[in-house]
């Protein structure tokens, strides 16, 4: 038990350190493809529809989207990403996915989903758990190559307070659970010991990034809950995902309207962002959309910029991780002498503390880097629409 203990503490230790380097990694790489994503668009823009150009420029594009994908995977990992958290029924979030996961699998692999008796709600990035349950259906897939039988299996489970009888990790109370289970080749003891760290794979050269498993670990652990995972050589592989369960009155969360699109305005936009380039191209999409521009790059200039601006400051458009104050704390000093200012918060990451303290909510306009043009001025207008 002892020697159980030390190994767990030691992965533990492990993966927390490879963790912190791969945000800090991912969220500098958001700020580059922030700008290749932002300049592209905007040189497209100006190249009429028959310019041999826009074939290049539209390689680039989608070669920094796939690039932003696998930071994104990085952030998942790491507990660094910004999650939307909404309050969901696991059984209906696989129903909706069934569909999809049937055309993933393929015809030679028998889909069975069972839901055990009613189950509870949870609190998640709808998005997010949809990404998890994809990865595990494609990794099962590939444990399966003469076919087989994939059972997803959503259930309330209750674990007990003693930790011999519950899963390392995980506190006591009522939880989901998630079930993800194959009848593949099934994985040997050292190769378990590492399914959870990025770009460990045993797929073959071209064939996957590693980094599946790991968003699931990361994004799970950042949602509250943990990962268990069973396997044997030859008899297939079980995951289990483990969210704590909300009390009985709380309402699924509504489906969120839809964004606008790329429209611009006349407002004044005071901007806070301490990379140089990535600030030079949000400018740019917003002075040629008609916003007043007001830039700076770091909080304490811009509170200078504002204490000097004769007239409305319509919106204070800024990072959350920068020196010095952060963005955070830039918008509730700035709301001290301007109210009626909306705060429509951009990130590459947000860190555990700015989760913590409930950054990231129902209450906070948020943006994820990197954006296009079309989704930040959607996202802009959304944010001065709000009531407050």
């Amino acid at each position: 038990e002892r020697k159980r203990l030390e190994d767990q503490f030691r992965q533990s230790q492990k993966m927390e350190a490879v963790g912190r380097l791969a945000g800090g990694i991912a969220h500098d790489f958001n700020n580059l493809l922030g700008v290749i994503l932002g300049y592209t668009e905007l040189a497209g823009n100006r190249l009429a529809a028959e310019h041999p150009a826009r074939t290049k420029l539209d390689q680039v594009r989608k070669a920094a989207e796939r690039a932003a994908a696998l930071t994104g995977q990085l952030l998942a990992f790491s507990r660094k990403q910004v999650l939307v958290p909404e309050v969901l029924d696991l059984s209906e979030v696989v129903a909706d996915l069934s569909t999809m996961l049937h055309r993933v699998i393929g015809e030679d692999i028998e889909l069975v989903t069972l839901v055990r008796g009613p189950v509870g709600l949870v609190r998640a990035d709808r998005g997010q758990i949809g990404q998890a349950i994809l990865n595990l259906a494609v990794n099962a897939r590939d444990a399966m190559p003469d076919g087989g039988k994939l059972v997803m299996e959503v259930a309330n489970v209750d674990l007990a307070a003693d930790e011999e009888n519950r899963p390392a990790g995980l506190k006591a109370g009522p939880h989901v659970m998630l079930s993800v289970s194959d009848t593949g080749t099934g994985m040997r003891a050292e190769v378990l010991g590492q399914i959870f760290e990025p770009f460990f794979t045993t797929k073959g050269q071209g064939q996957g990034t590693g980094l599946g498993l790991s968003m699931v670990y990361g994004f799970v652990q950042q949602s509250g809950g943990n990962v268990t995972v069973r396997s044997e050589v030859g008899r297939g592989t079980t995951f289990e995902l483990y969210l704590p369960r909300l009390a009985e009155d709380v309402r699924p969360t509504p489906a969120a309207p839809r964004a606008a699109g790329a429209v611009g305005g006349a407002e004044t936009v005071l901007l806070v962002e301490d990379a140089g380039s990535l600030r030079e191209m949000i400018s740019e999409i917003l002075t040629g959309h008609g916003y007043r521009l007001l830039q700076a790059d770091s909080a304490v200039r811009a509170l200078s910029i504002a204490a000097t601006h004769v007239g409305p400051i319509e919106l204070l458009l800024t990072d959350v991780v920068m020196p010095g104050l952060s963005g955070a704390e830039l918008a509730q000093r700035l709301r001290e002498t301007r109210p009626d200012t909306r705060v429509l918060f951009m990130s590459g990451y947000t860190d555990d503390v700015m989760i913590r303290r409930g950054m990231v909510s129902e209450d906070a306009a948020l943006i994820q880097k990197p954006f296009d043009s079309a989704t930040l001025l959607g996202k802009i207008r959304e944010t001065l629409g709000r009531d407050r």
